[in-house]
């Protein structure tokens, strides 16, 4: 029985996998018309596969005769030029020699001495014996793509791509090689290393894009197809919507839900079991999820770039031209919205990045509750949430610790009501074995934390206070959420920071759906500074 990979590229033999039947086909027409291309795609989303099935495909094209090889420049990141330009060749030398094994056939002894006898010194090196290579193959066509090219020596970057660069400006129907694929390259901007002139700016950006609701769907029925057992639609429409089409996320969805749950194989995957598979996947430390947290602090100054994306309706526009914007998208950790602005790119890595930003202690976890008052009796004897109840004490923790608020570590202030309400919840959700998601419907600006606790979904919104009009928008969006996950009730926290803010605990009615709403005051300075 085949398996959901996670680990490394995947094949058709051993894994369920996804056929990208569309972007393959976009990437051989561009290897067809001879582009140098970049693919661009953060770690972990499928390129290794992706590339090497191009390959297999363009080995066994009948129409026309491509050489294709590839390289690898992983280990080569503190070598010296020399040894790394000797270690190249012999790697290509290799795959020359398996390409001919492959085909069956035994490459002339002019060929076979000529390439016993090349040695690579430096890229004029590389870029002579790729023309005298070019006229052994006459017709054929050489094909190479190049992975982990973030491994290539500093030192030999320059030279390396001015190489290809004038073999493609120089280039004719027999140019060796005659295209170029480039992998793992940090962005597109990495390749202008010259401010004179880039000695790459010929290539053609090929985007992998992260799976469609429609492929997850084409993954998992693989599944159903070989072992009988099906997810229910709205299991598939959450593991996309959690992941957004994340491949590793996605397959680790599944794997969790067909391989370490246990669910009986005569019964289908439904959103019980989705709810444990999502508990599990946010607190474990798989290597996607590790690298994010890993990345997201690589620099301090991302902490606050990212809280302004989560907490700002108005959100800050995506220019790959903004260092931490460009680092932040190279990781995989935001991208460009609908709108051109910056978004999370998915809600599985919004719930990492608050949790990875949360204080270990706040200070004031002795402050949420009033005395002789226990998390416990905000459950009602039927096992349901008193939400109301709930959240009405999280209003009234805040006025009680007043400027205290200011004091929690590591946060900044126009942040702390929804770093508080968030731990504050996931306290209370952690106590009584519930489970919290977030659902991050407009990729910035807003978050819907989303409460699963005995067969019940519970909704809260939570914003920061930018306007009236803002306001009522959110109430309207928001009841279109709960429309859509077929929840009756909601409920709206608004962080007011203003010098004068107006609290407000409201319930509204639209379209029949319950909201109530909580907009609540943070203080802004402590007693002191205000009497200065």
């Amino acid at each position: 029985m085949r398996t959901f990979g996670t680990y490394g590229p995947v094949n058709p033999e051993e894994n369920y996998v996804v056929s990208r039947e569309a972007e393959l086909a976009d990437f051989i027409k561009r290897v067809k018309q001879g582009r140098y291309i970049v693919i661009l795609a953060p770690r972990q989303t499928g390129k290794t596969t992706f590339f090497q099935w191009a390959l297999e495909s363009l080995a066994s094209d009948v129409t026309e005769t491509y050489f294709p090889i590839e390289v690898n420049f992983e280990v080569y990141e503190d070598y010296p030029a020399s040894d790394f330009y000797a270690s190249l060749y012999q790697t290509i030398y290799e795959e020359i020699e398996r390409v001919f094994q492959r085909r069956g056939i035994v490459p002339s002894e002019t060929l076979t001495q000529f390439l016993k006898n090349t040695k690579l010194t430096d890229h004029v090196a590389m870029l002579r014996f790729f023309q005298q290579f070019g006229a052994f193959l006459g017709d054929e066509k050489l094909v190479i793509i190049i992975d982990e090219f973030d491994g290539i020596p500093r030192d030999s970057v320059s030279g390396f791509l001015h190489s290809l660069r004038n073999i493609y400006v120089h280039r004719s129907m027999h140019a060796c090689p005659y295209s170029v694929g480039i992998v793992g390259v940090k962005s597109s901007a990495q390749l202008n290393l010259d401010r004179s002139i880039s000695p790459f700016n010929i290539q053609d950006e090929f985007t992998l894009p992260n799976f469609t609701l429609e492929q997850v769907r084409e993954l998992l029925a693989q599944y159903t197809d070989e072992v009988g057992q099906g997810f229910t639609p709205e299991v598939i429409e959450n593991i996309h919507r959690q992941t957004a089409g994340q491949p590793f996320l996605v397959n680790r969805f599944a794997q969790i839900l067909t391989e370490e749950m246990n669910v009986p194989k005569t019964e289908a995957i439904g959103m019980t079991h989705f709810s444990k598979a999502y508990a599990e996947i946010i607190e474990e430390n798989n290597t996607n999820l590790t690298h994010l947290v890993t990345n997201i602090r690589r620099d301090p100054r991302f902490k606050k770039l990212l809280m302004e994306i989560v907490s700002y309706e108005r959100g800050l526009r995506f220019n790959l031209r903004q260092e931490l914007i460009s680092e932040l998208a190279t990781y995989g950790v935001i991208g460009k919205g609908s709108d051109g602005m910056c978004q999370i790119l998915n809600p599985i890595y919004q719930h990492c990045i608050l949790q990875a930003f949360k204080p270990m202690i706040n200070g004031l976890e002795r402050d949420y509750l009033p005395e002789d008052t226990d998390f416990l009796d905000y459950l009602m004897p039927t096992g349901q949430i008193n939400m109301e109840r709930l959240l009405d004490n999280f209003r009234n923790f805040i006025a009680r610790v007043g400027f205290r608020i200011l004091q929690v570590p590591e946060t900044p202030k126009e942040f702390v009501g929804q770093d508080l309400l968030y731990a504050y919840l996931d306290q209370f959700v952690s106590l009584i074995r519930g489970v919290m998601s977030l659902e991050v419907q407009t990729g910035r600006g807003r978050m819907d934390l989303v409460i699963f606790h005995n067969a019940e979904k519970y909704i809260v919104e939570t914003k920061i206070w930018e306007g009236p009009r803002r306001y009522e928008a959110g109430k309207a969006r928001l009841a279109v959420y709960l429309n859509s996950e077929k929840a009756s009730k909601g409920y709206y926290v608004v962080f007011d920071h203003r010098a004068e803010p107006e609290p407000r605990l409201e319930t509204s009615t639209i379209n029949g759906l319950t909201i109530r709403s909580y907009v609540i005051p943070i203080v802004q300075e402590a007693p002191s500074q205000q009497s200065e």
